[in-house]
């Protein structure tokens, strides 16, 4: 494993398995908490930790009110970043956000827009004047492969948890009026699951790779979809190509994982809601 690993781990992979026991087409444990259980973020307007396997994500959301922007008068603002701090996995190093901290910034920022699971305009209080930025901070705790779905993941659950306050603009003096007593949930259109794959010597698909997996991976690629199997996004940082086949197969994969996650989230979200 130590001298040949690529070797070594083609002995597991003809036999359709892996070293972690895992098959092919198996996911690793995974679990979510979501807002009050997470006592080390309470200042957050909501929050979730995910753990896939030992790829551990907490995401906290912050809500604060801004002018929208000229162009985009009725349109508030949703701020993702992805943080890899050193104390993740020994790759990281402190300081400046390093290339594959601002690679899954912008994934999660394309997540955002392409799958419309929040609308712009829904953030807006009042036209030109008044409008919620959403600062979504995603760091990873411990890093074993697969960043990019425990984070999709993590966002979605921490987004399901905020609750914003009621906001009105005082006519007589222009300011605004925070009622932190009456709060509404934030509206959310749609719900994307990442589902990922490495592609071992250009042909064989594996999903949820680990940290090792990706680093022996000829490539890997990224699959989102919505709760209506609707294709969101595809994500493939170079690497092996596909055909239309083995994508279609992701494409197939990433919908049943989409239904398994969507009922992980609800599960938990229906035993933390007060009856």
């Amino acid at each position: 494993r130590t001298v040949e690993p690529l070797e070594y781990y083609r002995r597991f992979l003809k036999e359709n398995c892996r070293p972690d026991g895992r098959e092919l087409g198996e996911f690793r444990t995974t679990t979510v908490n979501i807002g009050k259980c997470l006592c080390s973020i309470t200042t957050a307007d909501g929050s979730a930790l995910v753990k896939l396997g030992n790829t551990t994500v907490i995401c906290g959301v912050k809500a604060e009110l801004a002018a929208p922007a000229v162009d985009s008068a009725n349109k508030g603002y949703i701020v993702p970043n992805v943080e890899l701090p050193s104390l993740c996995a020994e790759r990281f190093r402190s300081g400046p956000p390093g290339e594959e901290a601002q690679a899954a910034s912008q994934f999660i920022a394309d997540v955002i827009e392409n799958s419309q699971m929040i609308v712009k305009e829904d953030l807006c209080i009042a036209n030109g004047k008044l409008a919620w930025v959403l600062y979504c901070d995603i760091i990873c705790l411990d890093y074993d492969g697969n960043l990019l779905d425990a984070s999709v993941f993590a966002l979605l659950a921490a987004l399901k948890n905020v609750q914003l306050p009621l906001v009105t603009i005082n006519e007589e003096t222009g300011l605004s009026e925070v009622n932190l007593k009456q709060k509404n949930p934030l509206i959310i259109r749609k719900h994307p699951v990442a589902t990922s794959f490495a592609i071992f010597d250009d042909t064989l698909l594996i999903v949820d790779p680990t940290a090792e997996e990706e680093d022996l991976a000829t490539g890997t690629v990224t699959i989102v979809t919505d709760e209506d199997g609707r294709l969101c996004s595809v994500h493939k940082p170079g690497g092996s190509p596909l055909t239309g086949a083995k994508l279609q197969d992701c494409i197939t994969r990433a919908i049943t994982r989409h239904k398994e996650v969507k009922k992980l989230i609800d599960k938990v979200i229906k035993s933390i809601t007060p009856k």
